[in-house]
């Protein structure tokens, strides 16, 4: 009996010191409290969003052995709420074939597939196969489509015995499938990057497909190669049409250098996209949002579009200061389609489960601002910033040319986001924010072009330990930035230049970590 105790009290103080250490991982410098991040190791692409039995799931590109891009695997974390997260063992292992490239999974409720077994339908993962050996041998048949069954919530996965799917026809880039059920004509769709375009597949089982179409062909960004495509239909705010929305990532290309996010609004047959226009539109301004996807199978109750990024940029990815880990998410986002300016257009938003993060708000009253006001507080990160500005009499000659935040600390260090009312357009400063990449990317000012028209701009800014979300115009414009300061920001300024600007109102919050 002594010994049965005393195993089970080593068994404890083992669960103990395990849980001290997890809460370790979790307060090294840089270290986000309201974003998921892996523990240790490298991640980027978030893959296979899938909603399944109470349970969000997130895999990622996960490279587990070292902090830079390599051996691609799968990995995995779970949430309830789309806020907190735990981390899973890895899903998906590189075999013969290759590494485990960026990809998709769904429920496939009705066993199309026939991997299902005693009436559970199977969590199907559709995955890009990457064959360094094959690329090093010279021929472009490396990449090639893969897929694994999971019968246990995706707690084990078990590959497809006659793998590939889907062959690479001799395509250099042929990537990153996300697949979905399209129910008009009763086939699972694929949606694949393909060079610098987006090639459509059908198939009645997920295992057999076909080419339907291409798009992409002279339309849209082509400064690099196209990744990470989603493509889904949105109801139009207010309305009862559905338009179907078409993701593409692309590296490099952004609007403010490096990889970006675009996207493209127009109709779905099963067969073609036809595309509404031909103006490049971007889902997320800032430096840092790239292959953003959204998950599958949120139940109809629900109705929701959520998407999730990756919250950094590949001209700098591999060299940002954190210490034993390097890859940080988005805050998931719920998307909507409106229809204004004579144009269809994305709006992006924190889901409403962040919301319970909130505690200890404070109001900021109104006020005319010219030249720095200090708002009396001492800030404590996280932390979201509202700020409501009057933007009535903006063609006035006293109208301030640009106005909005600054944060900054001890060390001079600051970060500047606000409005430009002469160039017409948002920007966050993050010149002042302590690293300097190797390649000089990272620090700069960054623009999102929006003329304002209504006669009030909203900003919301959520700050977390080393980046900043900002949502303005009620989330037409949104823009992700990364930052690295040496020390902790301890001033919050509101500012105006060259003319004043009246803040009608706002508010700042405290922010619990989810760890």
């Amino acid at each position: 009996m002594k010994n049965i105790i005393t195993v089970f009290l080593i068994i404890l103080s083992f669960v103990s010191c395990v849980k001290k250490h997890d809460q370790k991982k979790y307060t090294e410098q840089y270290r986000p409290q309201i974003h998921f991040s892996l523990q240790s190791g490298w991640a980027n692409d978030p893959n296979g969003m899938v909603y399944y039995d109470g349970e969000y799931h997130l895999f990622f590109q996960y490279n587990p052995d070292t902090t830079i891009w390599g051996p691609m695997h799968w990995g995995h974390a779970i949430s309830k709420d789309l806020i907190h997260w735990e981390e899973l063992p890895i899903a998906l292992y590189p075999d013969s074939l290759g590494w485990i490239f960026s990809g998709s999974a769904v429920i496939d409720w009705e066993n199309t597939s026939g991997l299902g077994k005693n009436g559970i339908p199977p969590m199907v993962a559709i995955f890009t196969y990457h064959n360094r050996e094959l690329e090093s041998a010279g021929t472009d048949k490396f990449q090639y489509q893969g897929i694994a069954y999971s019968l246990d919530k995706g707690r084990t996965w078990t590959k497809y015995k006659n793998n590939p799917v889907l062959p690479n026809p001799g395509i250099r880039d042929f990537r990153d499938p996300k697949v979905s059920w399209h129910p008009e004509s009763g086939k699972w769709i694929m949606t694949l990057a393909v060079l610098d375009h987006i090639n459509f597949y059908s198939s009645p089982n997920l295992i057999d497909w076909t080419l339907e179409s291409e798009f992409g062909v002279g339309i849209g960004a082509h400064g690099g190669v196209w990744e990470c495509p989603d493509l889904f239909p949105l109801q139009i705010e207010g309305t009862d049409e559905t338009k179907w929305v078409l993701l593409v990532s692309i590296n490099p290309g952004g609007p403010n250098g490096g990889s970006a996010t675009q996207y493209f609004i127009g109709d779905f047959d099963g067969h073609v996209f036809e595309p509404h226009g031909e103006k490049t539109k971007w889902l997320d301004y800032g430096k840092d949002n790239y292959a953003g996807v959204t998950w599958s199978d949120i139940p109809d109750e629900d109705g929701r579009r959520i998407l999730i990024g990756w919250m950094n940029n590949w001209q700098y990815a591999n060299e940002i200061p954190t210490s034993g880990w390097r890859g940080v998410f988005t805050l998931p986002r719920t998307l909507e389609l409106t229809e204004i300016y004579n144009d269809y257009l994305m709006i992006s938003s924190p889901v409403k489960e962040f919301e319970k993060l909130k505690s200890g708000s404070k109001n900021i009253s109104g006020s005319t601002i010219s030249g720095m006001q200090e708002i009396n507080m001492k800030p404590q990160f996280p932390m979201e910033i509202d700020l409501n500005f009057n933007t009535e009499n903006n063609t006035a000659m006293n109208f301030g040319e640009r106005f909005g935040i600054i944060l900054s600390n001890k060390k001079n260090e600051s970060l500047k986001i606000g409005y430009d009312n002469l160039n017409k357009l948002f920007f966050i400063d993050r010149s002042n924010c302590g690293w300097d990449s190797p390649n000089q990317e990272f620090a700069g000012i960054h623009n999102a072009p929006y003329i304002v028209s209504s006669p009030s701009l909203d900003l919301k800014l959520i700050i977390d330990e080393s980046s900043v979300e900002l949502f303005a115009v009620d989330g037409l414009v949104s823009m992700t930035e990364q930052l690295f300061t040496a020390d902790k920001f301890t001033s919050v300024c509101l500012f105006s230049q060259k003319g004043e600007v009246e803040l009608i109102g706002g508010s700042i919050s405290n922010l619990s970590s989810i760890w």
